[in-house]
């Protein structure tokens, strides 16, 4: 756990002696967030390792620090190109922290073309299927990913077979697709998607956070109007995310129930 990691690591520079935090998350943000706690003078060592130590008790400081970008918004901005059949350049990322899901889209027919900080993205009329997807811990496929993707599939040329090991339950955004003409087929912790023509809109209703970006995804890639109920979901995870997608011609916008 991402969280529980970060928790443990801020609680151990607070107390006395040496803490071992076994069996951490190895996520960019656990390296990011040790390169925030040394610089306020912390001695924690061992980020991106599953084996983080904390010698607890040193004075803190003051510091500035950038925060590394949020790499799944950045992904589901390019998810949202890709479904689309657009071509777009993120600024501010790191495609390091992106490979699982740049070896996806790639294998999905796009173009990326990484800089340093940034990643241009150029996608084909219509995709190839992407899988199969097993979610895994980084630097595995990111489950914050897994819905994202199915609804790129959803119109995708041929089928495409999605695992989740992470989370239980998580393909309650599946119905919702379904309501846009999707064929996915479920079994347990297992998907396939079998990609058709073209989605016609519907109303549909978000269930979490990156079930309600998946569904925006598929919405722009159908056709018709679409309607997106319970959006407080989305605003968990994205700043203005319809704003942003309608700088890039996006037929987008935000009402009032």
């Amino acid at each position: 756990s991402v969280g529980a990691t970060e928790n443990a690591m801020l609680a151990a520079c607070g107390a006395e002696g040496t803490t071992v935090i076994a069996n951490a998350a190895r996520e960019p943000e656990i390296v990011d967030l040790q390169t925030f706690l040394q610089k306020m003078g912390a001695h924690v060592q061992g980020a991106g390792s599953s084996t983080v130590v904390v010698e607890g008790g040193a004075p803190l400081h003051g510091c500035v620090h950038t925060v590394v970008a949020d790499r799944i918004v950045a992904a589901t901005y390019l998810a949202a190109a890709a479904g689309t059949g657009g071509d777009i350049r993120l600024e501010g990322v790191d495609y390091r922290h992106l490979s699982a899901v740049a070896t996806m889209l790639r294998q999905a027919g796009c173009r990326l073309t990484c800089g340093e900080t940034s990643i241009r993205l150029q996608a084909p009329r219509r995709l190839q299927s992407a899988g199969p997807i097993r979610t895994a811990p980084y630097p595995g496929f990111p489950t914050d990913m897994q819905a994202q993707f199915m609804a790129l599939n959803t119109t995708a040329k041929g089928a495409s077979h999605v695992a989740e090991t992470i989370f239980e339950n998580r393909f309650m955004h599946v119905p919702e697709l379904q309501r846009l003409g999707a064929d996915i087929t479920i079994d347990g912790n297992n998907a396939v998607v079998r990609g058709v023509d073209l989605l016609s809109g519907a109303p549909l209703m978000a269930t979490d956070l990156r079930a309600s970006a998946a569904l925006v995804i598929a919405a722009l890639a159908a056709d018709g109007e679409s309607t997106v109920d319970r959006i407080y979901h989305l605003d968990r995870g994205y700043e203005k995310m319809e704003q942003k997608l309608s700088s890039l011609g996006a037929k987008i916008k935000r009402v009032k129930a």
